[in-house]
């Protein structure tokens, strides 16, 4: 499943990232924030115009994730 098909309030764990379907730029956020395999991680909600962006939990922070950035995110259920 794609972290941004996961309902909200479900924790999980992160099984890969799609390095090479993320700019440069988003791939080096993502690393600095944490996000890597074996991660839990958290759908708290969504933005009310086209659901984006997508608001997770990541250890203690809270991160704002464009709907193109978790579609390169694949969770499994925790």
């Amino acid at each position: 499943m794609r972290l941004d098909e996961l309902p909200p309030r479900r924790a999980t764990h992160i099984a890969a990232i799609d390095w090479d379907a993320l700019d440069d730029k988003a791939a080096r956020r993502l690393r600095e924030l944490g996000f890597d395999e074996g991660v839990t991680i958290e759908t708290l909600h969504r933005g009310p115009v086209g659901l984006d962006p997508i608001a997770v939990r990541v250890g203690k922070m809270t991160i704002a994730l464009r709907k193109v950035v978790a579609n390169a995110v694949t969770v499994t259920p925790a």
